[in-house]
């Protein structure tokens, strides 16, 4: 199944009061595995940056400004979106941003049956617990030393990593063969130490017995024990 992994930046916390959204980052996922195609951008909110978002996101007015208009990107975000099931952190936050941008350029906004939040997830499988993007990431052990400043495509990458953990893991061959690299994967043998190999023709076993020499010589071995326990 495809699923569009993705994050939002914005102007502040509620677009009825005139806040925009700067940023998207969209991680396409097929099988719960990253194919490698991303959509990412960032938009010219017609408005200042409050130094308040500004120091979360890094994004300044000076920067937006020359990028394009939510409008002039919406098909193509629209393509790559396609009807994928889109998964967020907090995810009505970032539904209500996009559908606003989409309704204020006249386009039909997206259905919130779509819509799959990963901290209702969090909160379902850790319940009490600390569910941030950064406390899962701690959680399951995923790298996220270069998050220093909120960035829409690379949350969204670590978002990704997060869903697989908070779905089950990863799990190989379980109706995952649309995605190449699950395909490549799964003509793959692990050996039992963790290790890699390709699958090639199994040899026959090889002689495992002791000769007759040799169990001689462990006789006159174990003959050769003085005070030996077995002889008590």
């Amino acid at each position: 199944m495809r699923e569009i992994v993705f994050d939002t930046e914005t102007t502040g916390l509620d677009p009825r009061t005139g806040d925009r959204m700067v940023e998207i980052g969209c991680v396409e996922m097929v099988g719960r595995v990253e194919t490698g195609r991303t959509f990412h951008a960032y938009f010219n909110p017609e408005r200042d940056m409050p130094i308040e978002a500004e120091r979360v996101h890094g994004l300044s007015s000076d920067f937006l400004a020359t990028k394009p208009r939510f409008a002039e990107l919406a098909d193509e975000l629209l393509a790559f979106l396609g009807d994928a099931p889109l998964v967020a952190h907090n995810a009505g936050f970032d539904f209500g941003f996009l559908n606003n941008e989409l309704e204020r350029i006249g386009r039909a906004p997206i259905d919130m049956e779509r819509m799959v939040d990963t901290v209702a997830l969090a909160r379902k499988k850790h319940p009490g617990a600390k569910n941030s993007l950064d406390a899962l990431c701690t959680r399951y052990g995923i790298d996220r030393s270069h998050r220093v400043k909120h960035g829409a495509l690379l949350d969204a990458e670590l978002l990704a990593q997060v869903y697989v953990e908070l779905t089950g893991g990863r799990q190989i061959g379980l109706g995952l063969a649309e995605s190449e690299t699950v395909v490549e994967l799964a003509a793959t043998t692990i050996t039992a130490t963790g290790t890699a190999r390709a699958n090639r023709p199994a040899r026959p076993p090889r002689p495992h017995a002791p000769s007759v020499e040799e169990l001689e010589r462990h006789r006159a071995f174990v003959a050769g024990i003085e005070n030996a326990i077995w002889t008590r």
